[in-house]
């Protein structure tokens, strides 16, 4: 079938790829890689993909697209949803034949809900959907293909299919960077803590951790970390740099690339051997020996998530991690130079005023190169979300993020109401940053380099604006 991948129209700075875990307006500019829609795409030949959020695009600029599409394919998400359904309807009232499907985790564990809401979405995919969709764009009746729910079109009943084995060879997928360079302008994606422009991609799926609000291993990739083969992810590093010669980084977006320490110390051997410089998500646990070789062979930054510096909220969350191990990996990594932006969520279970200025305290002892302070988000489908549910801690919303996608505090306690969690995150970022030492490092960083002279004032900008527009927007 002629195919569309699409990212829709969002709200302005959203930051949402199907890459990324959670989809907001974040404190500066930045755009994930819609990889999970690239990977579909790319097995499903003379495809399209489009990003509208990172291109800028409007639906009026890209509604021509549709036109002539037989298959039409719209990554969606918990916050991004009610605009999701609307561009479908937009979609289905221009190409009424077409056939249009609803990928991502919203619709992973909602799947009968997520039909619901309009007839103008024709099915949805639970958990891993590459192979599903393209069975769907080879033809195969919608009523034999696993891993699907869809609406019968003669009776208007919703019909749930049998589920789909997880991929387990992950080398069977096709690269996905080949499609990024088909349609997609690298120079577009920005992180605040990479270097740019940057590509990512994933060398593998899945996450052993069973943190308890992490949205991606519970819905869609499972708790088994499934990797590639090491040449088969250095030979995509190979095309990228071959591809892009300005790219300054290589992102890999496993959910725990360092969960498998000897795979990651054999791959780290050989990216040295290109010269590439990379970063990855990490865990707060990696032992020296792993993190000397990660940097001798072109690690410059890891994204590490500590979430609390106090330790019941750890245990609670099931981080599975002891603040004084996180305190020596941290302390590792300064001394090796191994840069880290570090994240943190104020309102866990847990979470009182006292636990709060812990965790403060604790970000500013360890002290990360970067941060980002998130309000705990109980996202459907996650264990967090059964226990806001069952004890009663939402605030009366239904919504993660206000309607131009500033996040909500949504959990409210008895002893902590989610007003003080939400104006404690301003705290915290104040707090951290404006500190004579941190500046007197940004400001260093800033003169040793024109290029981050220019973006760290741009962001600066962005920060500022997204306070503002934060405390309007509470």
């Amino acid at each position: 079938m002629r195919s569309l991948f699409l990212q829709a129209p969002s709200f302005d700075g959203y930051d949402g790829g199907a890459g990324a875990r959670y989809q907001m307006k974040r404190e500066v500019k930045s755009f994930w890689y819609p990889t999970w829609l690239a990977q579909p795409a790319a097995l499903v030949e003379g495809s399209r993909l489009i990003d509208a959020p990172a291109h800028d695009l409007s639906w009026d600029d890209i509604k021509h697209e549709v036109d002539d599409k037989e298959l039409i394919v719209l990554h969606t998400s918990t916050p991004s949803f009610g605009q999701d359904i609307r561009t479908a309807e937009l979609i289905r009232a221009r190409n009424p034949k077409a056939l249009i499907g609803l990928i991502g985790a919203k619709v992973a564990v909602e799947p009968e809900s997520s039909l619901a809401a309009s007839t103008a979405v024709d099915f949805v995919c639970r958990n891993e959907f590459d192979f599903t969709i393209k069975d769907i764009a080879d033809g195969i009746p919608l009523d034999q293909v696993a891993g699907i729910s869809f609406r019968d079109k003669a009776t208007g009943a919703i019909v749930r299919n049998l589920d789909r084995a997880v991929i387990e060879n992950m080398d069977t997928l096709p690269w996905v960077t080949p499609i990024y360079k088909r349609d997609l302008d690298h120079t577009k994606y920005f992180g605040g803590y990479l270097l740019h422009p940057y590509i990512s991609f994933y060398t593998g799926r899945g996450c052993k951790s069973r943190c308890t609000f992490c949205l991606w291993p519970q819905t869609v990739g499972g708790h088994n970390y499934r990797t590639r083969s090491i040449d088969n992810v250095v030979a995509e590093v190979k095309y990228t740099m071959a591809t892009w010669p300005d790219v300054k980084e290589v992102f890999f977006d496993d959910d725990t690339l360092t969960d498998n320490a000897p795979r990651v110390e054999a791959l780290a051997v050989e990216l040295g051997k290109l010269g590439v410089t990379w970063s990855c998500n990490a865990k707060a646990n990696v032992p020296r020996k792993t993190l000397e070789v990660m940097k001798a062979n072109g690690l410059r930054l890891l994204l590490v998530g500590y979430e609390s510096g106090n330790q019941q909220i750890l245990i609670n969350i099931k981080k599975g991690l002891r603040t004084e191990v996180a305190r020596q990996f941290t302390k590792d990594c300064h001394e090796l130079g191994i840069v880290i932006h570090g994240t943190f969520i104020l309102g866990l279970p847990g979470e009182t005023e006292e636990t709060i200025e812990e965790t403060i305290r604790y970000a500013k002892e360890i002290d990360p190169h970067t941060i980002q302070v998130s309000l705990a988000a109980p996202y459907p489908g996650t264990f967090l979300y059964k226990q806001a549910t069952e004890n009663g801690w939402f605030d009366n919303t239904n919504a993660l993020l206000t309607e131009g996608g500033t996040q909500i505090a949504q959990l409210s306690y008895p002893h902590l109401s989610s007003e003080r969690i939400f104006d404690k995150v301003e705290e915290f970022y104040k707090r951290f940053y404006f500190r004579p030492s941190k500046i007197g490092s940004i400001v260093w960083e800033m003169l040793r380099d024109w290029n981050m002279m220019k973006r760290r004032l741009r962001e600066g900008v962005e920060f500022f604006e997204f306070l503002r527009h934060r405390k309007e927007a509470a």
